[in-house]
């Protein structure tokens, strides 16, 4: 079965450090929450953020949203071809389980992953469908155990969506990252077996996405 990861995504709760600052504050105060409930966001938290490590690779949820909205609203993944994890920054793995439907909302969507950090687990009818863990990028490879790391970058050689899909197996693990600007950090780059770039410019992690699970569905059902 594919794997894809969303490494290095920009998901996470607001750190200790942040939480007094007023801009956080007065958001989770709109919120009916505490500081340390509510997912960082550069929407909102961007004073807080200002200077902060890796501040270009966080507090963009947004992106991670869109990104498992296309991953988990096509044939792969309902007929169980595809297998979804994010890996955030801070290393942590959210493991996906069967047909699960991510809230088109945002706002929704905030609120469940909120729910996730606080509960570990979402689990309706005793079913986990979404799980947290404490887990770096190579344990969870190691749990995988794919044949070929695929990433995507601006750094990697070129190469177009349908020969990438062609070339790969049925036990491949792509990774996109997922996050707003940058490149991945030199630990994941190691790990990545082949690196491809599709197109002159960068795109974001979603459209990456889209276009490649469109291209493995094709090898598969058409």
């Amino acid at each position: 079965m594919i794997s894809l990861v969303l490494s290095e995504s920009s998901l996470e709760l607001v750190p200790y450090e942040l939480q007094d600052h007023p801009s956080v504050i007065s958001h989770a105060r709109k919120l009916g929450k505490h500081p340390s409930e509510i997912l960082l966001d550069n929407s909102w938290h961007f004073a807080a953020m200002r200077g902060i490590e890796n501040e270009m690779k966080r507090g963009r949820p947004d992106l991670v949203h869109f990104s498992i909205l296309e991953a988990t609203t096509i044939p792969l993944y309902l007929k169980n071809k595809i297998k979804i994890y994010i890996h955030t920054l801070d290393d942590k793995v959210i493991y996906f389980g069967q047909n699960v439907h991510i809230p088109k909302s945002y706002h929704r969507f905030e609120g469940v992953i909120e729910k996730l950090y606080q509960d570990k687990k979402i689990m309706p009818n005793n079913e986990v469908l979404l799980e947290i863990k404490e887990k770096t990028f190579s344990e969870l490879l190691d749990e995988i155990n794919p044949s070929k790391v695929i990433g995507f970058s601006t750094k990697g050689k070129p190469g177009s969506y349908e020969k990438i899909a062609d070339k790969m197996s049925d036990d491949s693990c792509i990774v996109v990252g997922g996050f707003q600007k940058g490149h991945f950090s030199n630990f994941i780059e190691n790990k990545i077996t082949e690196m491809y770039s599709v197109g002159d410019e960068s795109f974001e992690g979603h459209v990456v996405v889209a276009r490649l699970l469109y291209e493995c569905e094709k090898t598969i059902f058409m």
